[in-house]
């Protein structure tokens, strides 16, 4: 059983339009979400987190108004987790649980685990898990106790097609750019020991604004392009650079090579034009020769 997924994250767009740089999200996702129409066969549309930069409602409502006519037209679910920048009250208001079906109503089943919006759905026999990673006010991620137990409970028995597990932070750094290390998920062998042995095929997340793999307990992770912008990592590692064109990614599951991700990019004239340079540590904005 194969099931290809388009992964978008980043999404970042605000109740005004543009973000906090400028930088028009929404144009950013209408440009990425018309080059991609004509891939073929897509199952799920998945947003891995940041869908609104203010964290309002209305910036989630937007994202969901423009993805869900998206996947309307193709009959497949739309599913959403939250980012650092998303506020719970106003992901909530827009997006439910997360999970949607093709016409726009609820899906699946939310996590009982309070203060969190993690939730479960099935898609033609694949199982589809949202955590929660948001700490309010943080960059980085946390995963409590009580939602990994939930999602280990979640996982203890196989789904027809496996699983696939949505959070926005990833669980694993590179030591070339050590910053990584300070915005991640924290502690990611928690979730590391609630995904060994089971039927999880990938982890898919968002937040670096980068293409980026690798493994835990075995497990891919994927971490997929920003919308709004990326990062462009020719710049010294001690510095972030934030250049514009839209980025995402069509996931192959299933098969005698799968999972498989292809990196797709919206065709913009303007891709690689430089929004800003700061410093993590100091937050500092860089100018640089």
């Amino acid at each position: 059983m194969t099931h290809r997924i388009l992964h978008l994250s980043d999404t970042h767009v605000s109740r005004t339009g543009p973000d906090e740089d400028g930088v028009d999200g929404l144009a950013a996702l209408r440009g990425l979400l018309y080059d991609v129409r004509r891939v073929q066969e897509l199952d799920l549309v998945v947003v891995s987190g940041d869908v609104a930069d203010d964290g309002s409602e209305a910036g989630c409502r937007a994202v969901r108004s423009v993805v869900g006519e998206f996947a309307a037209e193709r009959s497949i679910p739309h599913v959403y987790c939250t980012g650092n920048h998303d506020r719970r009250d106003g992901f909530a208001a827009a997006l439910g649980s997360g999970h949607l079906a093709a016409d726009g109503s609820p899906l699946g089943r939310a996590a009982d685990v309070d203060g969190v919006i993690a939730a479960v759905s099935d898609v033609a026999g694949l199982r589809v898990i949202t955590l929660d990673s948001l700490v309010p006010g943080e960059t980085y991620g946390v995963l409590g106790r009580a939602q990994l137990d939930w999602l280990a409970a979640e996982l203890a028995s196989p789904a027809p097609a496996g699983s696939i597990v949505v959070l926005h932070h990833p669980p694993m750094s590179m030591d070339a750019i050590p910053y990584l290390k300070s915005v991640v998920l924290q502690d990611p062998e928690e979730l590391g020991r609630a995904l060994a042995g089971t039927d999880v095929q990938a982890v898919l997340c968002g937040h670096l604004h980068h293409q980026l793999a690798g493994q835990l307990s075995t497990k891919p992770v994927w971490v997929t392009p920003g919308v709004i912008t990326r990062i462009d990592l020719t710049a010294p590692s001690t510095l972030v650079r934030g250049v514009l064109g839209a980025g995402a990614t069509v996931v192959d599951l299933g098969g005698p090579f799968g999972p498989i991700f292809h990196t797709v990019h919206a065709r913009d004239p303007q891709a690689g034009t430089e929004v800003y340079v700061y410093d993590p540590v100091t937050g500092d904005d860089i100018t640089e020769d």
